[in-house]
């Protein structure tokens, strides 16, 4: 992937975090995801989330990787 794509793709992941996120407060979803509420907010501002949040986040919610990351397919994976 090219710089240019991956920067674009990073500067998108806050929105993605938000969106994510919805109606809940960041003290919430910090709850929810067992993490920290001061880290939800330096992610949904800009900084590179670490990828054990990522991942949690993705287990906890049911979020797709591909779209979490690229923004490609669906929000939500498929359901087993």
């Amino acid at each position: 992937m090219a710089t240019a794509s991956v920067e674009r793709a990073k500067r998108k992941l806050p929105e993605r975090l938000a969106q994510i996120r919805a109606d809940r407060s960041q003290r919430q979803f910090a709850r929810d995801l067992g993490v920290f509420q001061q880290n939800v907010n330096r992610y949904e501002s800009g900084t590179t989330p670490h990828t054990d949040f990522l991942i949690t986040l993705a287990l906890k919610e049911g979020i797709s990787i591909d779209w979490l990351l690229l923004g490609k397919g669906r929000m939500r994976r498929p359901s087993r």
